[in-house]
């Protein structure tokens, strides 16, 4: 089989690095505008199978011809152009994963469905950790119930080391994702309705053992994926919210209340300036970009089962493979994607069309898949009456 990956960053080397792992594949394109580090890139991983190509992902002649060359699409670059390469995707025949996490975007391709389907083409968008991979947790766990009452999911991607900025952050992921999901609304489920509520909002503690202890969670954008759209109807509560070290959310509100996340430009010194910009430049600039990471999760299921009350939990602490060079935030995205993408050229995912993961991905294989690469994805069964 074959796989192109667009981006050679640090989600386009993961899922790279995850694929030539596997027999059953044949050739890794791997892509990159920047065609010196692409190059870096592909002799990082040093593997035959991997072929280096510079693409500019507007570039639809170029992106075209080489989708052709593929089974399957895999992209890793900034989640705005996962529309146009969806489309290209449907031209070439090509089947398409992304890390998504825009709920515009993804919404834009799934009207894309019957297009999919009608050229036979498998489209799964938000492949990755949040949105990704806790909605296949979720419903690993609600299928084990015979009522669902509430469904909650939290994930972090954090420096091992708070002090290593004074927002208790470093660059784990995409600057444009991060500062995106701290300003779009949320998509919930509040008293079995559909709701939109604020990001950055609703703090409460969550606890973790050392060294971690008591930390925060908030709302954030585009975590819950398609989910509250599977679950309208079956569910009093389904919600996402992110993991940070505690204060963390109050700093960045107050960032967003001055506009500094804004993307209409303002007035500065008689010249156009996107405040969106200039945050997006400073925390670049100002983050420490390669500290040891940690991805904490937990996603709490409610309901029922012969009648009794039970609540199952994924809990999960997961550290870099610095041996390797994989961040936590890495393992836990990118193998994600890199699992669906050969789910579908293997067959283990058959139905065509824009299809939401919760209701297409084999969640026990999945588990297994993961679980095959040392993440420890186990599911517990705790006290329903117990804080989560």
């Amino acid at each position: 089989m074959k796989y192109l990956v667009l981006g050679a960053g640090k989600m386009g080397y993961a899922v790279a690095y995850d694929l030539i792992r596997s027999a059953k594949v044949d050739k890794v394109v791997l892509t990159d505008i920047d065609e010196s580090h692409v190059k870096a890139t592909a002799d990082r991983l040093n593997d035959p199978k991997v072929v280096p190509a510079r693409l500019d992902v507007t570039n639809e002649r170029e992106l075209g011809q080489l989708m052709e060359e593929v089974d399957v699409a895999i992209s890793c670059v900034t989640y705005e152009h996962n529309y146009e390469l969806a489309k290209m995707a449907l031209s070439t025949r090509t089947h398409f994963v992304d890390l998504g996490g825009n709920e515009e975007i993804v919404s834009r391709q799934f009207n894309l469905d019957e297009l999919a389907r009608e050229r036979g083409v498998t489209v799964i968008p938000d492949a990755g950790l949040a949105p990704g991979m806790v909605s296949l947790l979720a419903v690993s766990a609600a299928e084990s119930l015979d009522e669902v009452y509430d469904i909650r999911m939290r994930v972090g991607g954090l420096p091992v080391e708070r002090e290593v900025s004074p927002l208790g952050y470093a660059q784990v992921f995409s600057i444009d994702g991060l500062i995106n999901e701290y300003y779009e609304s949320c998509t919930v489920i509040r008293d079995g309705r559909l709701v939109q509520v604020p990001a950055l909002s609703e703090a409460e503690e969550i606890e973790f053992p050392r060294p971690f202890g008591l930390m925060e969670a908030f709302n954030t954008a585009g975590g819950t994926s398609t989910l509250p759209q599977t679950f309208l109807g079956k569910v009093q509560h389904l919600d996402y919210k992110t993991i940070r070290y505690p204060g963390h959310m109050k700093s960045m509100l107050t960032l967003k209340e001055l506009g500094l996340m804004d993307k209409a430009p303002i007035k500065v010194g008689g010249k156009n300036v996107v405040p969106r910009q200039v945050l997006h430049a400073l925390l670049s600039a100002k983050l420490p970009a390669n500290e040891p990471d940690v991805v904490l999760l937990r996603v709490s299921v409610s309901g029922l089962a012969s009648g009794k009350p039970v609540q199952l939990v994924f809990d999960c602490i997961d550290y870099a493979d610095q041996a390797v060079g994989l961040s936590a935030m890495m393992r836990m995205t990118a193998f994600p994607a890199s699992i669906v993408a050969q789910m579908i050229a293997r067959g283990d995912i058959n139905k065509r069309g824009v299809l939401r993961q919760e209701q297409a991905v084999p969640t026990r294989l999945f588990l297994t898949e993961m679980d095959g690469r040392g993440i420890n994805l186990k599911m517990m069964e705790r006290s329903p009456a117990l804080k989560n």
